[in-house]
């Protein structure tokens, strides 16, 4: 069986991150930091903002005073295309069963699931790291 909806830790942490990045923006933030922030291991951290780098969003610097930041223009960055960059597609799911067990006009679960699938696909889609300016800003940041 399959779940109804997988957003692991790793996909939840990129997209707290990418957030909490663009509230501190033209910051500077260690892997330590953030991680203190989120209440998370730096070590699975390390791991997710390794593939946030490759994949373009982050410019990292290394060093006493090195981090992660932002890159140019990430800012309307979707959430949607930070859980894809670690999960890979979301795709919607129709039934619980990795293959339809029933025949589809009469499932038990009706099209609840494949409703609440497209809910979260279209609300990560249209949700960028941009809109929750407020939720991660730093008191350093002199805000």
């Amino acid at each position: 069986m399959s779940s109804i909806f997988r957003i692991s830790e790793a996909a939840s942490l990129a997209m707290h991150t990418m957030v909490y990045l663009d509230a501190n923006r033209g910051r500077t933030a260690s892997a330590k930091e953030i991680a203190g922030k989120l209440g998370v291991s730096e070590a699975h951290l390390a791991k997710v903002l390794q593939r946030l780098t490759r994949g373009g969003y982050l410019k990292s610097t290394r060093g006493p005073k090195g981090g992660f930041v932002l890159n140019a223009g990430n800012n309307e960055t979707t959430l949607l295309e930070i859980y894809e960059l670690i999960e890979g597609s979301l795709i919607s799911n129709s039934c619980l069963f990795s293959s339809q067990a029933c025949s589809g006009s009469d499932c038990i679960i009706g099209g609840f699931l494949e409703q609440m699938s497209n809910q979260l696909k279209d609300y990560l889609s249209e949700t960028n790291i941009s809109s929750y300016p407020n939720l991660y800003r730093s008191v350093t940041n002199g805000s």
